[in-house]
């Protein structure tokens, strides 16, 4: 415990080193206030020699003295400087280590030579003796106040043989004034460890501030490289890109520098998700990711964009030819096969090309110019590049102009339901009728659905208007007993999570019977979303609703579909059935797949009929429904209504 005591006594008396932010803190303090304790001293010693002049011997009283002056002056200069220049650790701790001892040292060295100067002097210089060393105490303890080994120092190794002198000497004159600086002492130095120890809180706290400030900084810039950077494939994000895009735009370069954006996106994608898992599909990111890396021009920016999108800038003066080169190399070298494991994954690339000299548009029109041309490739065949062009433009204006025509004209009434009659291949009767969309009263004039559906299609406006088409036909063919109503769906209304209840919804509003309708369906959205595809035909067949796989003959679609899915019928389309009766091949390929239909018990419907050899021929070969010009072109329900009643008296006649 004695050990311990005086160990923590000792500690007291030497420069701390342990926590160098606090020594550096306390070091500039006090160097700042240095200067200010050598002019005190010097003064207070100027003004003791002022006294002291006539008495005692020159060395002690003037020469000494005057010496300890300039030798103040001078280290006053020297921290003063000190003070202003940047200094290693190594150096602080130095003069901390130093200062410690000089203020021990000084303190003995000043207190000495007062009691030794003291003797000489008459009564009135031995009291200003007294009170200027005991103000140079005092001021010494203060200016040090940061250093506490240094001033502790000065405070009990100054003030003690300070006061024990000064209690005996002439008779106990100078007592009070002993007794006094003692008393003051022991208030500074409680002082002084209180001052201390708030220091080293105060430099703590700040510490802690700025550590927490460095940690707020690094999270912010943290969160925003993250929110930046695409975490599966590593490159910049949309964002990202876009502020890069901007930043291009806004420099200012030469005037032939060119900027290019390239749109990337990948082809069959998705059907390697549903088929093979997100891993998988994840792993064919990170795959593409490195590829268009490896395959960029040097100085041009990659990033994912999100799904299966990627981008490219380029910024050079020959950015139009390096983005065609990058382009055609990623089309080329994206066709190879991607090997994930034991699996060999098929993809493609669809790649939009934009390019414009710098500030000829802004970040956003080139961005959409390069969408623009990437998705005409989508549209047109995939697997290719495409230059962005004013006709895409011209082509997309003229499609949202359609659009808003389209959505007018649900509002308008303008669009109309025509039948095509359905008969019987043997006994020639109308068995059922198609229900075909028609806009014959559009203000700009009419025009076919081959120009407005792919539209409607592609803007979601399908979904009105196959409700449309629906709720129209069952309200017209429900009174016609007897007659079935074939509708078309279009593959993009199964993309409606609500399809089959809006169906139901229309069935019950219009009280017409579900035995009675059938649905024909195109393979396209079977082979794209197989489960979507079955989940929605169980569901229809479940309402009593009955499905035909329409155009038979001009896809891919396989027996394996046919017996998958279930269909009720199957449609010959008319550029297969209206060949029969010219091209042999053409004919034996119809009778193959209506033996083949019959034998999973579909029924089959001929279209596009247009001669009585053509009928002959698919009734022969076991066509049970016949549809075309030969029976009757898509007329208005009225006619439809007249022609029946006039086709039904004849037969009875």
């Amino acid at each position: 415990m004695g050990r311990e005591i005086a160990a923590k006594f000792v500690r007291l008396f030497q420069a701390p080193t342990d926590d160098m932010e606090l020594v550096r803190a306390q070091f500039h303090a006090f160097a700042k206030q240095i200067p200010l304790l050598y002019i005190i001293l010097s003064i207070n010693t100027a003004a003791v020699v002022f006294t002291f002049a006539k008495f005692g011997h020159p060395w002690i009283s003037l020469y000494l003295p005057l010496a300890l002056c300039l030798a103040g002056l001078g280290r006053g200069v020297t921290w003063w400087r000190i003070g202003r220049a940047a200094v290693s650790d190594d150096v602080v701790v130095l003069y901390m280590r130093r200062t410690n001892r000089l203020a021990f040292i000084s303190a003995l060295a000043f207190i000495a030579w007062g009691m030794a100067l003291f003797p000489y002097g008459d009564a009135y210089a031995q009291g200003q003796l007294v009170f200027f060393l005991g103000l140079s105490l005092i001021s010494g303890a203060f200016c040090l106040m940061h250093l506490r080994s240094a001033a502790l120092s000065v405070t009990l190794f100054g003030v003690a043989p300070f006061s024990i002198y000064f209690f005996f000497a002439e008779e106990g004159h100078f007592r009070s004034a002993a007794i006094n600086l003692a008393l003051v002492s022991l208030g500074m130095i409680v002082i002084l460890m209180i001052y201390n120890r708030d220091f080293a809180n105060l430099v703590s706290s700040r510490r802690s501030l700025l550590e927490k400030q460095e940690e707020t900084q690094r999270l912010s810039e943290e969160n925003l490289r993250l929110a930046n950077l695409d975490a599966l494939s590593g490159l910049p994000n949309r964002r990202a890109l876009m502020s890069q895009l901007e930043e291009m735009h806004r420099a200012s370069g030469e005037a032939h520098t060119q900027i290019a954006v390239i749109f990337v996106d990948l082809d069959g994608f998705k059907d390697v998700n549903d088929a093979y898992g997100h891993e998988t599909g994840d792993r064919v990111i990170e795959i593409v990711a490195a590829e268009l890396q490896r395959l960029l021009p040097e100085g041009a920016v990659l990033a994912r964009l999100g799904g299966d999108e990627f981008a490219a800038l380029i910024s050079a003066s020959d950015a139009a030819a390096q983005a065609d080169m990058f382009a055609a190399r990623v089309v080329a070298n994206l066709t190879e096969p991607i090997r994930i494991r034991e699996r060999a994954v098929q993809i493609g690339a669809s790649v939009g090309i934009a390019c414009a000299p710098q500030g000829a548009c802004d970040a956003g029109e080139l961005f959409r110019r390069a969408d623009a041309a990437m998705y005409d490739v989508k549209e047109n065949g995939k697997a290719g590049v495409r230059v962005y062009s004013a006709a895409l433009d011209a082509a997309r204006h003229r499609q949202q102009e359609l659009e808003g025509e389209i959505r007018q004209g649900l509002i308008d009434g303008q669009f109309e339901v025509f039948y095509q009659p359905i008969v019987d291949a043997e006994g020639k009767d109308i068995v059922s009728v198609e229900a075909l969309l028609r806009w014959p009263r559009r203000p700009a004039g009419a025009i076919g659905p081959d120009q407005f559906i792919c539209v409607a299609e592609a803007s979601g406006l399908i979904n009105p208007l196959g409700l449309f088409v629906l709720r129209r036909a069952c309200q017209d063919i429900l009174e016609a007993k007897g007659l079935n109503l074939s509708v078309n769906v279009s593959p993009a209304q199964f993309r409606d999570p609500d399809f089959e209840a809006k169906i139901a919804a229309v069935l019950a509003e219009t009280g017409f019977p579900a035995q009675r309708l059938e649905f024909e369906l195109t393979e396209s959205y079977l082979i794209d979303h197989p489960e979507r595809a079955m989940a929605v035909i169980a569901s229809l067949k479940g309402m009593g609703v009955s499905i035909a796989l329409d155009d038979f003959g001009v896809g891919y679609t396989s027996i394996a579909y046919l017996q998958r899915y279930g269909f009720d019928r199957i449609k010959i389309d008319k550029s297969l059935a209206g060949r029969v009766a010219t091209d042999k091949k053409a004919g034996v390929l119809v009778a193959g797949a209506i033996y083949i239909a019959n034998g999973l018990d579909m029924a089959v419907t001929a279209e596009g009929v247009e001669t009585e050899e053509q009928a002959d021929l698919l009734r022969l070969a076991g066509c049970q429904c016949l549809q075309g010009f030969r029976y009757s072109e898509p007329k208005p329900i009225d006619e439809i209504r007249d022609w029946l009643t006039e086709r039904r008296g004849d037969a009875a006649a």
